[in-house]
């Protein structure tokens, strides 16, 4: 359980306002402005080293006087306010230019690289967007269950093949106002033949349903939404404020965004699958605004790796008088994170397909060719089909299996039978001795 936070008294708000009080002590403000930085909570604050004449309490009180001058209001029905930091402004600004330049700054990226990292990252969205609500399985399989358009074998695979759909979904009706209608199609999409009770997907919880957030290892309530009855006029408010783009008072997309996940978890709307509904939301919000380039970033795996934060950060908001400074500079962090991670994704696979172009040195050898060598090499028990080829590089049946007989020919690689009309290909008998040439 979430500690409540000492609350300041309206003698507290005449002393720490007047004349600046708040900020009277320098050794005190570089205490509240690393705190508003990362967007810290009492529980964090009350441990902090501090002068001798600043109680915990008084430090926790003057960094909340700091926010209330940085408060930002926005959809006043249902008092949404955020303390909005340097930091954030700074972020925000810096995914404007990264989001927006898009490819500009990988000139040398072709289309097909970017088709390919763009379904690697769908994969990893749906992927780790579903093991975050239980989902138990392994990346590896996943992946390749994804990539082969396997037929998923339990509930686990089942969330998981959602979850690719439902993006795949939105991708494509990206610039479709939201309607209840297409919420509950997103829901319905997304927990399709996963929950305890079918019924359940893609219709809203009602007052028979009993629906909490309980922490099983903690063994105790952490959040109870809502009341039912008002579900209804939530979402049509949240289809309203989602469409909304001619607010009388700006507030940045992203920002807006996070809000909406935000508040999608809070009043949990649904029986289960809330949080990736949510997550869905607002990757829809982000690409119907133009951050085009969010569709390959990782968020969800990044968000996985910190789940404990995650969920704090909707307990902190909740607590603390539902300021969602603490989950906008969260999910502003993972967004930071997301995009540093695809750069680095982006420099292994160039620097791959530098060193698969050793290969075109054997002769009558294309590029897509030298990346699949490449990918014996990395893992000499690799099994590919025509399918799977056609899948990695964009390119049709015929181009994808004339390919593969070309290597088969030089005996790189060698065909196996599945069955009567289903052909795979291992590494072949001369792999090794016509690399061996290379050296």
């Amino acid at each position: 359980m979430i500690e409540s936070a000492p609350k300041l008294t309206q003698e507290d708000y005449l002393r720490l306002f007047l004349n600046n009080g708040y900020r009277k002590d320098s050794d005190v403000n570089i205490l509240i402005d690393k705190a508003n930085e990362d967007y810290e909570y009492w529980d964090t604050i009350k441990y902090k080293k501090r002068p001798e004449f600043c109680s915990a309490e008084e430090l926790w009180k003057r960094i909340k006087a700091s926010r209330i001058l940085m408060t930002k209001y926005t959809w006043d029905k249902y008092a949404v306010s955020f303390g909005f930091t340097d930091k954030m402004q700074r972020l925000c600004h810096e995914f404007d230019m990264n989001f927006g330049q898009g490819w500009k700054h990988h000139t040398e990226i072709t289309e097909d690289s970017k088709k390919q990292y763009l379904k690697s990252s769908l994969m990893e969205e749906a992927i780790y967007s579903s093991m975050m609500e239980g989902a138990a399985t392994t990346r590896q399989v996943a992946k390749e269950m994804l990539r082969k358009n396997k037929q998923p074998k339990d509930r686990s695979q089942q969330m998981i093949v959602n979850n690719y759909k439902t993006i795949q979904f939105i991708s494509n009706h990206k610039d479709t106002s939201l309607s209840i209608e297409m919420l509950l199609e997103i829901h319905r999409l997304m927990t399709d033949k996963t929950l305890k009770n079918e019924k359940d997907s893609g219709r809203f919880r009602t007052i028979e349903d009993d629906v909490v957030v309980y922490n099983v290892m903690e063994g105790e309530t952490v959040h109870t939404p809502p009341d039912a009855r008002e579900i209804q006029q939530f979402a049509k408010d949240l289809c309203d404020y989602f469409n909304d783009s001619n607010s009388t008072s700006f507030l940045h997309p992203i920002i807006r965004g996070i809000i909406i996940h935000f508040m999608i978890g809070f009043y949990h709307p649904f029986v289960d699958g809330n949080g990736r509904t949510a997550r869905a939301l607002f990757y829809w919000y982000m690409l119907k605004q133009g951050y085009w380039m969010t569709e390959y970033l990782s968020i969800s795996r990044v968000i996985a790796k910190s789940k404990k934060s995650y969920e704090k950060a909707y307990l902190y908001s909740e607590v603390d008088d539902l300021d969602l400074g603490y989950f906008i500079n969260y999910n502003l962090k993972v967004l930071e994170q997301a995009y540093c991670e695809l750069k680095e994704y982006i420099q292994r696979k160039q620097l791959e397909k530098r060193n698969s172009y050793q290969y075109m040195r054997l002769g009558h050898i294309n590029e897509r060719q030298a990346q699949v060598i490449q990918l014996y090499v990395d893992d000499p028990n690799e099994v590919l089909t025509v399918k799977d080829l056609q899948d990695r590089f964009n390119i049709s049946p015929t181009t994808a299996k004339q390919d593969i007989v070309s290597l088969v020919e030089r005996g790189l690689l060698k065909e196996i039978s599945f069955n009567n009309v289903k052909k795979g290909y291992i590494k072949g008998d001369n792999f090794d001795s016509l690399l061996s040439t290379l050296n």
